[in-house]
């Protein structure tokens, strides 16, 4: 079953939809049983995160649709802005 992101928009209201951006740079690292991936895009210096069971395929290049929402996490004592990405999709 494919989520479709206007379903996703109007269900939850502080949900975002970004199309046709493209990857800078994509990092994973294990986090116990979860693979953290870290997704930065040209033109945003805040990353976008999301977690996996399994490695995902480098996206480094590629153009993608992003459903996400804004957080925010403390690193440091400092507070960070964080984008945590519901719903990613090659274009």
């Amino acid at each position: 079953m494919r989520s479709d992101p206007k379903k996703l928009l109007t269900r939850h209201q502080k949900l975002i939809h970004s199309e046709l951006l493209k990857v800078e740079s994509h990092v994973q690292r294990a986090s116990g049983d979860w693979i953290i991936n870290t997704v930065m895009v040209t033109g945003s210096t805040v990353p976008f995160r999301f977690k996996r069971k399994q490695q995902y395929r480098d996206l480094t290049g590629a153009r993608v649709n992003l459903t996400y929402y804004i957080s925010s996490e403390c690193v440091a004592g400092l507070a960070v802005d964080v984008f945590n990405v519901v719903r990613i999709k090659i274009s």
